[in-house]
């Protein structure tokens, strides 16, 4: 921390950068430029000493984009902002381990938080992400086989030339950007702030989406139904315990959005009923791979309705069946 000038106090200084294998690149001796106080933190706005590279040849040059206290925080890249151990967005990375955001998302409080947090690493601790995790097997088996291991080059290609989008590029293959046309999805939405606190990533739930379908949790495709069925419950379960585990795993999710817990003892099952139809499939994803209750898996299927009804009201708690595997 720089202390010549009082009003440098909690500006970033570093040597190095916090990158994960695929920024890096391949190359094994890449050129850096440094330069502190750069540019601003893209999340918590404060000033940090900014790295620029080639990762290697027809590679665009990349940068680091936010501060390396920030990165610490969530144990990420400083570049991609994807987790450092499985290459997934945090927005994965969280739901699967049941991860509370606690970083604020305000320009007041941003600035106050990160200085904190890298008071509290100063005594030796390298990443905050151990604190107040609810890890579960079933957690740890989805990041398993969602995690990353081979690094993705792919992503440090240039970007697309706008010149040639609007057809007045006239610099032929010496271009350094790509001359292709840009394919317009929801994953062309992306931002950091999304991206670090895990909040409406196209790409985590795309992710999440698919995983979840591989695993037998499509969505049904009437909208109204808005229920998971739970088998296979310990016989220690209680309404009051269901609740709770279904409220501690589902952080991300209010528990306001969930309307109601039924739990039929002599089945051992549970149907938990969700307010709307997007919290419903949010559970789904997280409960890709059951849930963890009282150290038994528990099977998660999706409800749906025993037959046609003349409402448009969903069919809820017994009188919802499971769907068929």
């Amino acid at each position: 921390m720089p202390k010549a000038d009082i009003n440098k106090a909690g500006w970033e200084q570093s040597e190095f950068p916090i990158l994960c294998e695929t920024c890096l690149g391949p190359n094994p001796f890449i050129r850096m430029s440094k330069q502190e106080f750069g540019r601003s933190c893209g999340t918590c706005a404060r000033p940090f000493t900014v790295f620029r590279w080639n990762p290697g040849s027809g590679a665009r040059y990349k940068t680091t984009v936010i501060c390396q206290t920030c990165a610490k925080v969530k144990n990420i890249c400083q570049t991609c902002l994807l987790d450092l151990e499985y290459g997934l967005p945090t927005q994965v990375r969280d739901t699967a381990l049941a991860i509370q955001n606690e970083a604020p998302t305000s320009d007041i409080n941003r600035e106050y938080y990160a200085q904190n947090m890298e008071n509290k690493m100063e005594d030796g601790n390298k990443s905050l992400m151990q604190v107040g995790t609810r890890a579960t097997s079933a957690g740890k088996e989805m990041l398993k086989q969602l995690a990353r291991t081979n690094p993705y080059y792919k992503r440090n290609r240039p970007h697309i030339c706008s010149f040639f989008v609007k057809g007045e590029c006239n610099r032929g293959d010496e271009c350094p950007f790509r001359h292709e046309k840009p394919v317009e999805n929801a994953l062309s939405h992306q931002n950091i702030q999304d991206r670090y606190h895990g909040n409406n990533d196209p790409v985590a739930r795309k992710i999440m989406a698919n995983h979840s379908e591989a695993q037998g949790l499509k969505p049904p495709e009437d909208e109204n139904i808005t229920s998971l069925f739970l088998s296979s419950l310990p016989a220690s379960a209680t309404e009051l315990s269901i609740r709770t585990h279904v409220i501690n795993s589902l952080p991300q999710i209010p528990s306001s959005q969930l309307r109601s817990v039924v739990h039929v003892v002599k089945s051992r099952c549970a149907f938990i009923n969700f307010k709307d139809r997007d919290s419903a499939e949010r559970a789904a994803e997280a409960w890709a791979n059951g849930l963890d209750m009282d150290s038994e898996r528990v099977h998660v299927k999706w409800g749906r309705s025993k037959g046609p009804s003349k409402s448009a009201t969903p069919t809820a708690g017994p009188s919802a069946i499971p769907a068929p595997a």
